[in-house]
């Protein structure tokens, strides 16, 4: 992306030229929470009025990321997976993946429980209100493990793509890559295609990703205006335990990670920080995948690992959405017990994030979509959904900490695995994001 021309010295706008995409939308993070602030004090028309224009500034800028998603994973999947040549060598990559993906997801149920216990958030709520607050959701069912294997394989790649199924489009992606491969010569062309198409996504990318601060800004807005900081007080408690858990999570278990694999950390950090933002101020990891795939490719995990790692990391590896799984279920739980007297033991617990480890990979990479495997574990162990409904209140809020930690434990993924293969370029991410000091 060309950098803006100086403004003018002596210039009061001078240093905004300089300012990098991060910092811009950081700065248009923070005007949108003041300004949602004030929309949250105007009267209800007004509030409404503005809303309507910044839900169709947030919208725009969404439904640009989403238009790329489907032909950059293609191009990506395919241009990365056939260029290797060798088909040992993708098997050798999913299993490492998946394997890697179910260590870490499970780490992160265990966190969620030990933080949600320890704090007790929901001791001493009292349960109110209706489940009919939760509208069609609480109908919802999350999909099964048989269901979930099914739906990786489409019928269509022209319906997998107009519904922006991730999954199904890397499936397609994977078996087509594959021919490629098993067609020599005649596959060169649809290769040298496949690669024209990923550099032509990645500059349209970089198009979009102009109009990131003004997106961003909009949807923190919207949400700030719609939520209050009176949303806050009733449920305070439970929000700041899963930010909690989350920062447990991120310090120990992904810290971790990062030691053993020999991630860079503060290139990483630099690596992963706009989409890290752009998945929290609009609650959507869609939203922050072409530029995560820019980004950890310029970082050095080769374009098949992140083609292949990414897309699958948004069914298979939500780590931040399992975490808020077992913290949400076990308020309930408590809750449910201050107001009932009934017990939810510890090995009904253990028995409950079994059964969120399986359904949490039914979770799709949306807003409120965890809100639907949670009512269904509620229901499967007899607890109330008057929990789920009052914590719908300040869903928004968790939700934009549980997806910017989904994009996050994904780009780490991608590392490392890269580094389990032998091909992560340390001298790229020192070329690009800076020393390693």
């Amino acid at each position: 992306m060309a950098s803006p021309s100086p403004a003018a010295p002596g210039s009061p706008l001078g240093s905004w030229p300089r300012l990098t995409l991060t910092r811009q939308i950081l700065l248009g993070l923070v005007l949108g929470c003041f300004l949602g602030w004030w929309l949250n004090r105007l009267p209800e028309a007004g509030q409404a009025a503005w809303n309507r224009w910044l839900e169709l500034i947030r919208d725009v800028f969404l439904h640009l990321i989403k238009l790329m998603i489907a032909p950059l994973v293609l191009g990506s999947v395919v241009q990365g997976i056939a260029g290797t040549g060798d088909m040992r060598k993708v098997g050798r990559i999913g299993v490492k993946t998946i394997l890697y993906f179910e260590v870490v997801t499970t780490a992160a149920l265990v966190v969620g429980l030990a933080v949600v216990n320890f704090i007790g958030p929901g001791a001493g709520v009292r349960l109110a209100g209706s489940a009919a607050a939760l509208g069609a959701a609480a109908q919802a069912k999350p999909l099964t493990l048989v269901e979930t294997l099914l739906h990786i394989f489409p019928t269509s790649l022209m319906d997998a793509m107009a519904r922006n199924d991730v999954l199904q489009v890397v499936a397609f992606s994977v078996v087509f890559a594959m021919a490629v491969m098993a067609a020599g010569e005649a596959g060169k062309p649809v290769l040298a295609f496949c690669g024209s198409l990923t550099q032509v996504m990645l500059k349209f990318a970089g198009i979009i990703m102009r109009l990131a601060p003004f997106g961003v800004g909009a949807a923190i807005a919207v949400t700030v205006g719609h939520q209050g900081i009176g949303a806050l007080l009733g449920l305070g408690k439970l929000v700041l335990t899963l930010y909690l858990a989350l920062a447990v999570f991120v310090v120990l278990v992904l810290g971790a990670v990062v030691r053993i694999a020999r991630v860079p950390l503060k290139p990483f950090y630099r690596a992963v920080r706009e989409p890290f933002t752009i998945a929290f101020a609009t609650s959507n990891s869609e939203a922050a995948l072409p530029k995560a795939f820019d980004l950890m490719e310029h970082f050095g995990v080769p374009r098949g690992i992140v083609g292949f790692v990414l897309p699958a990391g948004y069914t298979f590896n939500l780590d931040g959405s399992t975490l808020y799984l077992a913290v949400a279920s076990v308020f309930v739980a408590q809750a449910a017990e201050t107001t009932t007297g009934i017990h939810f033991g510890i090995a009904q617990q253990i028995t409950l994030m079994i059964t969120l480890m399986l359904t949490s990979k039914g979770v799709a990479a949306v807003p409120r979509a965890s809100l639907v495997v949670l009512i269904a574990a509620l229901q499967s162990f007899g607890l109330p959904l008057e929990g789920a409904a009052m914590i719908l209140g300040v869903d928004a809020l968790l939700d934009m900490a549980r997806t910017s930690v989904n994009v996050l434990g994904n780009c780490l993924a991608s590392v490392v695995v890269a580094r389990w293969e032998g091909e992560f370029d340390d001298e790229k991410a020192r070329a690009n994001f800076g020393t390693y000091d």
